[in-house]
């Protein structure tokens, strides 16, 4: 019930996201932007998802998860649904602002809960089994989306997937608790500061991991609908089956990253030698993403876009899993919303810098160049900051709340 909860947030959450990106080209014929707008549009979500990701990760672990969950579903179904009353670029550029502000709190949330709810050896796999919804959500937007926009108009795709999330609301407020004590016990430790947190490489290390690879995920979201269509001419009514296999592919990597470690700790590796093979695999499965722009065909695209995508997922489920495997429960929330900060940041400044390259050289040449070494660089900086995984906080020093 827990990983369904969080499965269905997560796609949810993705799914309102995901909608821009789908109509980008229908929109820039309506309303209409260049390419430059296009990227401060997607920079207005990440700017507002980057400040969401710090604030809201320290208020889910003043709230508790259960309110600080229910809070952040609230705020992005609401701007999702204004989306639809949009027709300007600056009034979409101010959606996507709160719709980032909200969505902020979704990963957050969800791996405290998973730190809540399941051990050590389980937590990377159920992550990888939440985190799934994300290209859940990226599948049945496109499937829908169009149905919807063909039929009653794209403010109509807005406002449906947007309602969704007042639905997952009745339920997570009706069956949400935390466990008994009775259960499995959570480990008992103090919450400290972000000022204690950030003094530490470990930390340092994971937002400089995030700032590097979120970016790409973001790009592949956001322009992977665009480039199909610029590239190989797929519109609005044909871009479904593409983005599903993507997708697809996507799911695949995020429940193998997360089941993989959880079968070599099985047979007796330690924690620090499981997580970071696994995460060196997910890295390989991204590089041959570089060819992506030089293919001919569609589906050979579109086969190198499902490897990369499935190599980010399951570096993500286990970069999520990692916090847990440092961090106490208290802090978990917040430490994932500093790190999820550090990405976002990123993927701010990667927004406006490759909507200005496609401005200016109409080519995909270089974010698919760059995609590859951004995740080379940060296995190398995470190696550097956590040589071995194992708790921060029993180390003296921490300063505690």
């Amino acid at each position: 019930m827990i990983c369904g909860l969080l499965f269905a947030a997560t796609t949810i959450n993705y799914m309102d996201r995901q909608v821009l990106a789908i109509l980008a080209p229908t929109l820039q014929r309506e309303i209409p932007w260049n390419e430059f707008q296009y990227g401060l549009i997607v920079t207005g979500f990440q700017a507002a998802y980057a400040f969401g990701q710090a604030l809201l990760g320290w208020a889910i672990d003043i709230l508790g998860t259960r309110a600080g969950y229910a809070l952040s579903v609230a705020i992005w179904s609401v701007a999702a649904i204004a989306h639809g009353w949009m027709r300007t670029p600056l009034g979409f550029g101010a959606a996507r602002a709160a719709l980032g502000l909200g969505e902020a709190g979704n990963f957050p949330a969800a791996v405290k809960t998973v730190t809540e709810w399941f051990n050590e050896r389980e937590r990377a796999f159920a992550t990888g089994l939440f985190n799934a919804g994300a290209n859940m959500g990226a599948i049945a937007a496109p499937l829908a989306v169009p149905w919807l926009t063909v039929r009653y108009g794209w403010p109509a795709a807005f406002f449906a997937l947007g309602a969704l999330g007042f639905v997952w609301l009745v339920f997570w407020l009706r069956f949400y608790r935390r466990p008994e004590p009775g259960g499995i016990s959570p480990k008992a430790a103090p919450r400290y500061p972000w000022r204690s947190l950030l003094q530490y490489r470990e930390t340092a290390g994971l937002i400089a991991a995030r700032f590097l690879t979120d970016p790409v995920w973001w790009f592949y979201l956001y322009w992977t609908p665009k480039f199909l269509h610029d590239r190989y001419g797929v519109d609005l009514l044909h871009i479904g089956p593409p983005l599903v296999a993507v997708y697809l592919a996507a799911d695949a990597g995020s429940v193998f990253g997360g089941w993989l470690p959880l079968w070599l700790m099985h047979r007796g590796w330690s924690v620090n030698t499981a997580r970071k093979l696994s995460l060196v695999i997910c890295v390989c499965l991204v590089g041959p993403i570089v060819f992506a722009p030089s293919a001919t065909h569609l589906w050979t695209a579109v086969t190198l876009l499902g490897l990369a995508t499935a190599g980010h997922q399951g570096w993500a489920a286990n970069i999520f899993t990692v916090v847990s495997d440092l961090y106490p429960e208290n802090t978990v929330s917040s430490v994932v919303g500093l790190c999820g900060f550090g990405g976002s940041a990123g993927g701010t400044l990667a927004a406006t810098a490759i909507g200005a390259i496609l401005q200016i050289t109409g080519s995909y040449r270089a974010p698919f160049l760059v995609a590859p070494l951004a995740y080379f660089a940060a296995l190398a900086i995470l190696q550097i900051a956590s040589p071995r995984l194992k708790p921060v906080w029993p180390r003296a020093g921490l300063e505690r709340v």
